[in-house]
């Protein structure tokens, strides 16, 4: 379903905010690994905000996602005094993985390989066809 324009500028304003929270709570840097917010989708009533969390190069990323999660309520509460001017109702935070990022590298990881295989191929043509 397509988010209409208020879902839109929350979405991005919730986004901004919690990058901001995570970067000033440390939690954009963890074990050597990255952790940014993707996304932020919106429900049509404004109460629920569904963050979603990309990760990079974090050796545990179910366990550091269960540990944002378990810490949901006070990432509403830093959020909700952040932006306590501009909405009525804070929503209700809930964190997914975003995948996008490791699907990006496995595709990368598979061209490079299409690629390497078919110039092996092109090569080993060449030289048959030539002796």
């Amino acid at each position: 379903m397509e988010e209409n324009k208020r879902q839109k500028q929350v979405g991005k304003l919730i986004m901004e905010e919690m990058s901001d929270i995570f970067q000033r709570e440390g939690m954009n840097i963890i074990d050597g690994g990255m952790v940014s917010i993707s996304k932020v989708m919106i429900t049509p009533d404004l109460l629920e905000a569904r963050v979603y969390l990309s990760f990079f190069q974090v050796k545990d990323q179910s366990a550091l996602l269960h540990k944002i999660k378990e810490r949901g309520w006070e990432w509403r509460k830093l959020l909700g005094q952040r932006i306590k001017n501009q909405l009525r109702r804070v929503p209700e935070l809930t964190f997914y993985s975003d995948d996008t990022l490791e699907h990006v590298f496995k595709m990368d990881q598979l061209f490079k390989k299409i690629n390497e295989e078919r110039k092996s191929h092109e090569t080993g043509t060449e030289e048959s066809s030539a002796g």
